[in-house]
């Protein structure tokens, strides 16, 4: 039906009905432009787009296990990406250059002293990873404070005791080579004037201004004149140290070539052990038959041990059978012994008293004689004179003198006095 034949109030309604799924449509597209947009944004904050990023290279032996965009990480946490993997000119004193992005607060913790990259084994199919090692020192490699040259009549009129702005952008060493001030020092009136009575090659020095900052890296340290230089981001890269060790493929060649090395030595000591077992065997063997031979004897040993722990056993089995019997027939031939000595013993006492008695009578007589008779004592001594006059009288007459001769002895002559 044409649109004319309509009547005023469907044409009313059909134009409504337009104007709404117009709007519908325009909204909709907006709502997917928007969520399109915010993916896009999403992935590019995630990816680190809009971050800093700094470029660095190191040189590598072999490019084994290394590809663009694998990541580098520091700490663990993934800090950027491999962007370049190159081979050098055959007369170059390196291999392989890998050139390498690191984001966006990264880099400002890769220092000139204590920064350098290893490169690891990942797994053990041959893969490797570049780790970032942190600084521990030293001015960060790569900067975003654009540097200037300053003489130092310019720093002592740009310095007031109220600026913190200035500071170095290089080492200020002394005639002998000695630092004096690093990178990153607060330039002081005091300062300057220590700078300014060093014998320096040039009347100035390279200095930053610490508010102002820019979105890309501006500079990067070189060791050689110990500065930061200019640095074109998209042309250059800072070099770093790199630690590399061999892939797992050459390790588990020379683990093998080592393995094969030792083997006829392993045999060697394999023979070896089986001639130990061997021995070992025959040992065991003979000590079996040891046991076997010896079980009588362990029989022996339990029967006298039971024997022994019965009361009185020890002397059953040190006297036999009949030792019991035989020491209580000693025992009772000593108690009757020991009776019958009693008796006896007591009788000898008796007898002995007796005499005792019969001597002290004796004795208590012959007191009584002497006390009776005082002349007594002077005829028995007169006595014994005379018989002794009478014994040497015999010992000097021819007839008896050889019956008191006296015995010839080994003794010594007696000296004259």
């Amino acid at each position: 039906m044409p649109l004319q034949d309509l009547t005023p109030q469907l044409r009313t309604r059909l134009n409504k009905m337009e104007r709404a799924v117009g709007w519908f449509v325009f909204i909709a597209a907006a709502l997917l432009l928007f969520g399109f947009g915010y993916y896009i944004y999403h992935t590019a904050e995630h990816k680190g787009w809009f971050k800093i990023k700094a470029p660095f290279h190191i040189y590598v032996q072999s490019s084994t296990g290394l590809n663009v965009g694998d990541p580098v990480v520091m700490m663990g946490f993934a800090i950027g990406n491999i962007t370049k993997v190159d081979p050098q000119e055959p007369y170059s004193k390196y291999n392989v250059k890998v050139e390498f992005e690191v984001v966006d607060p990264y880099f400002r913790r890769i220092w000139r002293d204590g920064s350098y990259v290893k490169v690891n084994a990942a797994d053990f199919l041959g893969k490797r990873q570049l780790e970032v090692t942190r600084g521990t020192n030293g001015p960060a490699i790569c900067v975003t404070q654009p540097g200037a040259w300053k003489t130092i009549p310019e720093l002592q009129q740009l310095i007031t005791p109220e600026n913190d702005r200035w500071q170095l952008y290089q080492d200020v060493l002394d005639a002998q080579s000695n630092l004096i001030y690093g990178a990153y020092t607060m330039l002081t009136i005091s300062n300057v004037q220590r700078i300014a009575e060093l014998p320096l090659n040039t009347n100035g020095v390279f200095v930053y201004d610490n508010k102002v900052n820019h979105n890309r890296i501006v500079a990067s340290w070189d060791n050689r004149p110990r500065r930061y230089v200019n640095f074109e981001a998209k042309t250059d890269t800072a070099w770093l140290r790199a630690s590399e060790t061999a892939p797992i493929g050459d390790q588990l060649q020379a683990m093998v070539l080592q393995v094969q090395a030792a083997l006829p030595n392993i045999l060697a000591m394999t023979n070896k052990l089986f001639a130990v077992l061997d021995n070992a065997a025959n040992a065991t063997s003979n000590l079996n038959t040891t046991i076997v031979a010896a079980q009588p004897m362990v029989t022996n040993f339990a029967l006298i041990s039971s024997q022994l722990r019965e009361p009185g056993g020890l002397a059953t089995w040190a006297l036999g059978t009949n030792g019991d019997f035989q020491v209580q027939t000693a025992l009772t031939n000593a108690n009757t012994l020991l009776v019958s000595v009693d008796t006896n013993l007591n009788q000898l006492t008796a007898q002995i008293g007796l005499t005792l008695e019969n001597v002290a009578n004796i004795t208590s007589n012959l007191n009584v004689q002497v006390q009776a008779n005082s002349n007594m004592l002077g005829g028995i001594s007169k006595t014994v004179m005379d018989a002794d006059d009478l014994m040497q009288g015999l010992k000097r007459h021819w007839l008896l003198r050889s019956a008191f001769k006296v015995k010839a002895t080994n003794a010594p002559p007696t000296k004259a006095k």
